[in-house]
């Protein structure tokens, strides 16, 4: 029998009485998402057929050289967002602080990595787009910290749309994961991977071992128990895009590591940005996400682009690094030489 095709705007509509707020305005802030994606999409599949690679000669905030297309997502997406006038304020990682519409009677903030892994732009490597959803706390009066800067678990959506050799959007809103892939020919998201789930076997890391010195030793003896003390040694898979290590590690079962150093303890990915949905997500499809000492979605941002270690992928995997981690030296500790 033929499978019954079900596109994302329908698959929406079923399943918005799951949503805590079910209005309406849920589906049309990830249409107002998904659109900008399909434009990012079509000039990621033409960039070295037009002036859209390379740097545009700025800075972003993290002392990192903006790259043209980061900007035309950047600008995409915002634009997209607050026409839908469902949001009432964006946090970028290309912004240095939050963008507030002014009289907006949104209900929602929208955190957001427009593209993640730009540096791989220039080498057809696979890149994304990361966002997470919160509900303003308080609906009068002008918004305030709390409602700007909330933990983790207080998301209401969050997801990604990965750019590779198909485009997927893979997203939750606590009622977990569900993936879908874009048809080219008909502009549609179909839904291809319904309620994603960590596989139960875990033989897979991804971590840039370049940094392997400048490691704490908790981290240090846990790849050298994968490595030398397991019965079968884990395969080592690492893209340098998070949302291409993430998704192969959720699809095929793994460990996803960005540890603090000696000489970054807090590590380099933004809590807001991308640990936090991430780590929704991963805990949506039965996994685990933790800075190698406490839960990601427990923590308290006390800024925009706040920075901490990431450790996410199978449960079991993550939490067996963070014995290893307790044992053997914690995130910011002097390393122990080995």
């Amino acid at each position: 029998m033929e499978r019954k095709v079900k596109t994302l705007e329908q698959f929406i509509i079923q399943k918005e009485q799951n949503f805590p707020y079910a209005t309406g305005q849920f589906s049309k802030i990830i249409r107002d998402i998904v659109l900008p994606s399909r434009i990012i999409n079509r000039e990621v599949n033409k960039a070295g057929l037009v002036d859209i690679l390379g740097l545009t000669g700025d800075t972003n905030i993290q002392g990192e050289q903006v790259q043209k297309l980061d900007l035309f997502a950047n600008e995409a997406m915002i634009d997209s967002l607050f026409k839908g006038r469902m949001v009432c304020a964006i946090g970028s990682e290309e912004n240095d602080d939050f963008i507030i519409k002014e009289g907006s009677t949104g209900k929602y903030i929208v955190l957001m990595d427009p593209l993640d892994g730009s540096s791989n732009i220039d080498v057809n490597v696979s890149i994304g787009t990361i966002f997470s959803v919160y509900r303003r706390k308080n609906m009068d009066g002008p918004l305030k910290k709390e409602d700007l800067l909330q933990k983790g678990v207080d998301q209401v959506a969050a997801g990604y749309i990965l750019y590779g050799s198909s485009t997927m959007l893979v997203y939750t809103t606590g009622h977990g994961v569900n993936g879908f892939t874009l048809d080219p020919s008909i502009g549609e998201f179909l839904l291809s991977h319904p309620n994603m789930k960590f596989p139960d076997k875990c033989d897979t890391y991804s971590v840039n071992e370049g940094h392997y010195r400048n490691f704490f030793e908790g981290t240090k003896e846990y790849l050298r128990h994968i490595k030398r003390d397991s019965p079968k040694p884990y395969k080592s898979r690492y893209i340098g895009s998070l949302v291409a290590d993430f998704h192969r590690n959720l699809l095929k079962g793994g460990i996803f590591m960005y540890p603090g150093t000696v000489e970054k303890p807090n590590g380099k990915l933004r809590l807001t940005f991308e640990a936090n949905p991430m780590a929704f997500i991963a805990e949506q499809a039965g996994g685990y996400a933790s800075t190698g000492l406490e839960r990601i979605l427990e923590i308290d941002p006390d800024t925009l682009h706040q920075r901490t270690p990431l450790f996410v992928g199978n449960k079991e995997e993550v939490l067996k690094l963070e014995g290893f981690i307790r044992k053997y030296g914690k995130t910011g500790e002097t390393i122990i030489q080995s």
